[in-house]
């Protein structure tokens, strides 16, 4: 995998990665940013909720669960004092569909955690406090 982050002008910078694609990351106004796109760490975050939710999608489809859409919210801590790394991650899962079996979706999530988000797993093996929790709406 390979990716390339061109700077831009003051905090900004262009990230585009190997599949071609690209987005502006900018800094804050008091660093010089123009608030053009997500922060680095912003993107992190993202980067790991989405690799999960792509596993629970994909894992609920092979469990032939009737999914109409599902999204995952987080939440993130960081340490007060440089490098203000994560501490703790929060994932709330929300999966909404037809008669979904509560069993498949705790089951989708766990195996996201514990088994296939690269994601997650890195940075829960370098000290993230990583926890999930999920619920189920019903389709309207």
């Amino acid at each position: 995998m390979k990716a390339r982050v061109k700077w831009s002008e003051n905090a900004s910078f262009v990230a585009e990665s190997g599949s071609g694609h690209a987005l502006v990351v900018d800094g804050p106004p008091e660093i010089g940013g123009r608030n053009l796109g997500p922060r680095p760490m912003e993107l992190l975050l993202m980067g790991v909720g989405a690799c999960s939710a792509v596993d629970v999608t994909l894992i609920l489809k092979k469990a032939r669960q009737q999914v109409a859409d599902c999204w995952v919210e987080l939440e993130a801590q960081r340490a007060d004092a440089d490098p203000k790394v994560f501490t703790a991650i929060h994932m709330h899962f929300v999966v909404v569909g037809r008669d979904l079996a509560e069993h498949h979706i705790r089951r989708a999530v766990e195996l996201s955690a514990e088994k296939y988000c690269s994601a997650s797993i890195m940075l829960g093996r370098g000290g993230v406090a990583i926890t999930h929790d999920y619920e189920i709406r019903a389709a309207q």
